[in-house]
């Protein structure tokens, strides 16, 4: 039988790409810290103590499995110490690269990167021939995404067997971490935190489907081209269609004023400052909803295309409507939110 070795196991996409392989029949080995909640995992699921930010635990994990799905990453838009998104996303990945390399059992790694790591699209849908500028970075995530989308390409020109994804903003039920984003906001936005349109109505930005995007890691397990990437997105939108689309969905009156930007942009410097304030203090480590990183991001369009991953790993992304009523459904069932 087949090992598939899945890092970021316990995490919101991982969690669920877990379920799938174990359905799909293989066998799946997870590499979890030691503070890790692995009661969600499926039984099935052989867990292996370590972290990617240890090289010899990782080559541990790997050792005799057939693929590695590196899903393991740092997510957020502010942290009181910013060089842990690089010690994760980018050093993390590195000891993947090089423990794959070690292992000659090892077919294919299939690498989570984000459409973050390409950079904006302002004016235009990007897709997958396109590498982010490296001159500009609006927060601390998408920089070390970007850089750890730099050692993708330069390990598939060495040779490493690597096909990489490109998840748009993720959504549906399951696990709240900061992965699941737009859970976060719909609870902001029901909960009348956020009582009015966010971002600009022209700067759209990419939704998919968790359910579609573990599909999608299956066929690139078997049928995805080495050195290949492919970006898994969907419906292109901004928030103040999202917005009324769950206005609609919910028959609950659309918001009546859009936020100004300088608005947010004084709310995410405040909260920042608290937060800061927060951890020195020891307080509270809560990581603030609303960042100044948070804020640069809904300053431009991150738009892209799938037509790729259509094409060639039969990659089908539900329209936005279908699976936001499916959240909304979930997140009114769990009490989340009242509508």
């Amino acid at each position: 039988m087949r090992r598939v070795m899945v890092t970021g196991a316990t995490g919101y996409l991982g969690g669920r790409l877990c379920g799938m392989l174990v359905h799909a029949g293989l066998t799946v080995v997870a590499l979890v810290r030691k503070t890790s909640q692995v009661q969600e995992l499926p039984p099935e699921v052989e867990l292996v103590e370590g972290d990617i930010r240890d090289g010899e635990s990782v080559r541990r994990a790997i050792e005799g499995c057939d693929y590695v799905v590196h899903t393991a990453a740092l997510v957020g838009s502010w942290l009181p110490d910013s060089s842990q998104f690089f010690k994760v996303n980018v050093e993390g990945f590195k000891n993947v690269i090089e423990a794959v390399k070690a292992t000659p059992s090892v077919k294919k790694l299939i690498y989570t990167s984000s459409f973050f790591a390409v950079g904006p699209t302002d004016g235009y849908i990007g897709d997958e021939t396109q590498f982010h500028s490296m001159k500009a970075f609006y927060s601390p995530y998408e920089e070390s995404k970007a850089f750890a989308d730099k050692l993708a390409c330069e390990a598939a020109m060495e040779g490493v067997p690597i096909v990489s994804l490109y998840p748009g903003i993720i959504y549906g039920p399951g696990s709240m971490t900061k992965g699941n984003s737009l859970a976060e906001m719909m609870i902001e936005r029901f909960n009348g935190r956020m009582p009015g349109y966010v971002g600009y109505k022209v700067k759209k930005f990419s939704f998919c489907h968790i359910d579609d995007v573990v599909v999608a890691y299956l066929a690139a397990i078997e049928i995805g081209r080495v050195g290949e990437r492919y970006m898994l997105c969907g419906d292109n939108m901004s928030f103040h269609e999202v917005f009324d689309l769950a206005a609609g969905l919910t028959k609950t009156n659309p918001a009546k004023v859009t936020i100004p930007m300088w608005v947010l942009d004084v709310a995410g410097f405040l909260c920042v400052q608290w937060a800061r304030f927060g951890a020195w203090t020891g307080i509270s480590h809560q990581i603030p909803f609303i960042t100044t990183h948070s804020v640069n991001i809904l300053k431009h369009q991150w738009a892209y295309s799938s037509e790729k991953a259509e094409r060639e790993l039969g990659y089908k992304s539900r329209p936005l409507e279908e699976g936001l009523l499916q959240l909304l459904t979930w997140l009114k069932a769990t009490g989340r939110i009242k509508y």
